[in-house]
């Protein structure tokens, strides 16, 4: 069961954590080309299932749940919007409805997708409309994103846990959406914080974030 007291405490610390550093403000800039967006089949491979998750920079997101038991991999991508094959670029104008987001594979065998909706919001703070931590713009907003009907009705029952839980102090205001389509992001987002460990996004941001993850996360890491 989750400590609700201890994790109302963590997630105010992660809003005071993050320093005025923007995922916007990326090195990298300019270095995508729309040949390098890809259009990822959602069908999953053998023995494997799929979900995605936005949650503020897929850097951050990426790397947390990468390091839980039962996750193969989260590729950094897009997802939500209304326009084909966005680029990082076109996203960050904020006029295509993609948000920043992780596809994860997974085995459903040792991980469940109602526990992949737990790291979901022991991960990021789903209170603020539009933002997470100094990232600003709908693309950076909160969506739980379900594949089939039993998923948006788990996803639409742990989102009503969460907002009775006490754990936040204001409104959660995460969309549940369909992923119709998931675009994976250009190659330098990928492993970002792995190949990029002294960048001062990722020191300043994301290695906080996950470290008070590691914290509160109701599920046994790597």
């Amino acid at each position: 069961m989750l400590n609700f007291e201890t994790m109302d405490k963590i997630a105010i610390a992660i809003v005071i954590t993050f320093v005025a550093l923007s995922c916007v403000d990326r090195t990298g800039k300019g270095q995508n080309s729309s040949d390098e967006i890809k259009k990822v089949n959602l069908v999953p491979p053998q023995n494997k299932a799929i979900a995605a998750f936005a949650e503020g920079c897929f850097w951050c997101s990426e790397h947390i749940f990468e390091s839980v038991v039962g996750i193969d991999s989260a590729v950094s991508g897009y997802a939500g919007g209304t326009v084909a094959f966005p680029t990082y670029e076109l996203v960050n104008t904020e006029t295509t409805g993609h948000a920043e987001t992780v596809l994860v594979y997974y085995d459903s065998s040792v991980i469940s997708y109602a526990e992949l909706t737990r790291i979901f919001f022991t991960s990021h703070d789903p209170t603020t409309l539009d933002q997470q931590g100094p990232d600003v713009g709908s693309s950076y907003r909160s969506i739980l994103f379900y594949l089939t009907p039993q998923e948006k009705e788990i996803a639409e029952s742990m989102l009503k846990e969460y907002q009775s839980s006490g754990l936040f102090n204001d409104p959660i205001v995460t969309e549940i959406k369909e992923l119709k389509e998931f675009y994976r992001a250009e190659e330098y987002h990928q492993q970002y914080i792995e190949h990029n460990p002294g960048s001062p996004y990722v020191r300043n941001v994301s290695i906080p974030r996950f470290e008070l993850f590691k914290k509160t996360c109701p599920l046994k890491l790597k």
